[in-house]
């Protein structure tokens, strides 16, 4: 299992998906503990990493179809969370 801690933003810190049965235990900001599966939060990684694309003009694959003279990385590092978010 492991173990993530939620930060004062209300945020975990992941960068990638999670094997989609992988049992994954979040410490809230509040001292709540709760536990959820790996699909879950990756579905919850999906949803950030579509409002952040929005919110940058980005197209679904991540791509600024104009061209920019300094190259970033489209993704996210962050995802929003809360305890009872379902499971």
């Amino acid at each position: 299992m492991l173990t993530l801690r939620q930060d004062t933003d209300g945020f975990i810190h992941m960068s990638r998906h999670f094997p989609q049965k992988m049992a994954i235990s979040i410490i809230f900001t509040d001292g709540s503990t709760g536990e959820y599966s790996g699909a879950r939060l990756n579905g919850l990684y999906d949803q950030a990493l579509s409002a952040y694309r929005l919110g940058n003009n980005l197209d679904a694959k991540g791509f600024d179809r104009v061209p920019a003279k300094v190259h970033r990385r489209n993704a996210v590092g962050l995802v929003p969370v809360s305890a009872g978010m379902g499971g």
